[in-house]
């Protein structure tokens, strides 16, 4: 079952989102690293998990993640289990050939998104959905996902989606967390009170600490509730604990599909299971 037909199910979807290896690496390192992601691939795929993978997620080049997927994973990997990224941070002609190639090796779903504009290279146009749109006219049968953000305001949010010129078939939401609850069951009221179709996924990140350093970092690329994270590291939590707590607290408020992102690569389907498994539900 592909991406789209599973959010329209019925059951709840749970996602995973792997970031590729940074183009930087050194060619050992850079092997090393994407063994880790096919291995990741492979097991979350066979037991029925679908993967989305970033595209220079934090503002630093990724490798290709199309070219070595397809290279490296061969047909023994369902395509309708994977969904890769594509932001507007590339040259416009290679955007659009990216999502040609994805159309033609078999992948049915893609998602296009802006990109942080406050690093890496410049956005190619200037608001994803204008890169949606000529995506559909390149590559017509490929399914399109967008991007939302519970964060800003419900309103103007589900203004976005429901425009005719929105270009995608479902969304993405920005990283939330159980601290962000009144602000995606707002989101949710919202989205329910103007009869929106498009189903959506939440974004869910999966917090291995609460390092300072690290949760100062992640701030410059997403919302962090870093003072009642740091609370419960300190009283004895775990990442596990953590992630579903959050993810308990977005059911609780309507949400109903989830990607859940910084996952460690070399154990991410052992990670994502026991988070489902505090959940009480399976992938």
């Amino acid at each position: 079952m592909d991406l789209l037909s599973a959010l329209g199910a019925g059951a709840s979807v749970f996602a995973a989102e792997l970031r590729p290896p940074r183009a930087e690496l050194a060619a050992g390192e850079g092997m090393d690293a994407w063994i880790d992601t096919y291995h990741s691939v492979r097991r979350l795929t066979r037991q029925g998990t679908y993967v989305f993978l970033t595209d220079s997620a934090v503002g630093l080049p990724e490798e290709d993640n199309l070219r070595h997927l397809v290279t490296n994973l061969g047909r023994d990997v369902p395509r309708e289990r994977i969904v890769p990224f594509l932001t507007t941070k590339h040259a416009l002609e290679y955007c659009l050939s990216y999502a040609e190639r994805a159309q033609q090796h078999g992948f049915p779903a893609l998602v296009v998104l802006g990109g942080d504009k406050s690093v890496g290279l410049p956005r190619s146009v200037p608001h994803a959905w204008q890169l949606r749109k000529m995506v559909r006219e390149r590559a017509p049968r490929l399914t399109l996902g967008g991007w939302a953000n519970p964060h800003a305001d419900a309103e103007r949010q589900i203004d976005f989606l429901t425009d005719a010129d929105f270009h995608a078939e479902f969304y993405l939401t920005q990283v939330v967390s159980h601290h962000d609850a009144d602000r995606v069951a707002r989101f949710v009221r919202a989205a329910e009170r103007r009869g929106l179709a498009l189903p959506g996924m939440f974004g869910v990140f999966f917090y291995r600490s609460a390092n300072p350093r690290t949760l100062d970092t992640l701030r410059s690329f997403l919302p962090v509730p870093a003072e009642p994270l740091t609370r419960e590291f300190a009283a004895g939590a775990q990442p596990e604990e953590v992630c579903a707590r959050t993810i308990r607290a977005l059911i609780d408020v309507g949400a109903r599909h989830f990607y859940i992102s910084n996952l460690p690569v070399a154990r991410a389907q052992q990670a994502l299971t026991a988070v489902l498994e505090k959940v009480g539900v399976t992938a």
